[in-house]
């Protein structure tokens, strides 16, 4: 197959990529780059079955030639990165998934919208079942990127109702990773990367806020299995397995070795108390569930900063 991938250069739409083309397809890589990175796509440099757009998808999408599938998943999508682009995360999710699924219409293509867990807001209920409709503040910070998926959601349901387009929908939990930005302001990536510079881990709250962590390999399986079922109703994909945010830091110091200290600050508006996904409707429909533990997901995500990033400085390093 021919395959549409937007977001391609992020760090869940380069693995992605890297699946599709495993799986044998041909992969076209749109992105703005205003979150992503070439970096992600680099090894792909010479690989004859993708091809790379630097485009915006609020703008019109042209691709050329035969698309059996699109994967949307252009956005940014971590508090940092969505706070700092209110209005370009609107427009991903708005005119960004219009113009999508304006060319899976136009191509008889099949369309899976990457949402989020976010849609879901401060929860109510929890787990969060595909069934719970949320509790969402409109019109808070976080709001421009809860209501952009929400809309999106709604959206592509409205084009496979009346336009008969084939969609999809997965409902994205915490994911980790390598390629995470060590910036990008996720828990999981700011307490790794405070960790390996020897710097305080930053917990905001008491940290008794939980959530809940799927390592990248494990997401992009249970995606993969969504594109290829009959499913157009939401789908949850995370790892149900619990974690504290306290809990997490002293995890992520016992991997490391890190002697870091832990520097409480002010929770953020609307920050939700806790996450877990409900995936019973995965685990019947795709037979998924995540099989990467959080303590093996860690290691291979540490190993990336290692890797990755400068070392500590000598005089954070005795802090």
């Amino acid at each position: 197959m021919r395959l549409v991938v937007t977001g391609a250069a992020g760090f869940l739409g380069s693995h992605l990529t890297d699946r599709l083309l495993a799986e044998g397809h041909s992969v076209v890589g749109i992105d703005s780059l205003i979150t992503g990175s070439r970096r992600n796509l680099a090894h792909l440099r010479d690989e004859p079955r993708f091809a790379f757009l630097e485009r915006d998808v609020s703008e019109p999408i042209e691709v050329e030639g035969e698309i059996e599938g699109i994967f949307h998943f252009a956005s940014p999508a971590s508090p940092v990165d969505y706070l700092r682009f209110p209005i370009q995360t609107l427009k991903a999710g708005a005119l960004g998934t219009r113009n999508a699924l304006g060319l899976a219409r136009a191509r008889g293509s099949r369309l899976l919208l990457a949402s989020t867990s976010e849609v879901y807001g401060d929860p109510l209920v929890h787990p969060q079942p595909e069934t719970y409709w949320g509790n969402v503040n409109p019109v808070g910070p976080r709001s421009v990127y809860d209501e952009a998926k929400r809309f999106a959601e709604a959206l592509t349901m409205a084009y496979h109702r009346e336009h008969g387009v084939d969609t999809r929908i997965v409902r994205i939990f915490n994911t980790y990773g390598p390629r995470m930005r060590p910036d990008d302001g996720r828990v999981v990536s700011n307490f790794v990367v405070q960790a390996l510079r020897g710097e305080p881990l930053t917990v905001y709250g008491d940290g008794s806020q939980s959530r809940s962590f799927c390592y990248v390999s494990d997401l992009v399986e249970g995606i993969w299995r969504l594109f290829n079922a009959d499913i157009h109703e939401p789908v949850n994909l995370g790892n149900p397995g619990e974690y504290t945010i306290r809990a997490l830091s002293d995890l992520v110091l016992a991997t490391t070795g890190s002697a870091s200290a832990v520097e409480v600050r002010p929770l953020p508006t609307d920050d939700p108390r806790m996450r877990s996904p409900d995936i019973s409707l995965a685990s019947a429909r795709l037979d998924w569930t995540p099989r990467i533990p959080l303590e093996v997901g860690l290691e291979r995500t540490v190993e990336y900063f290692r890797e990755t990033q400068p070392p500590a400085r000598p005089e954070a390093a005795r802090t």
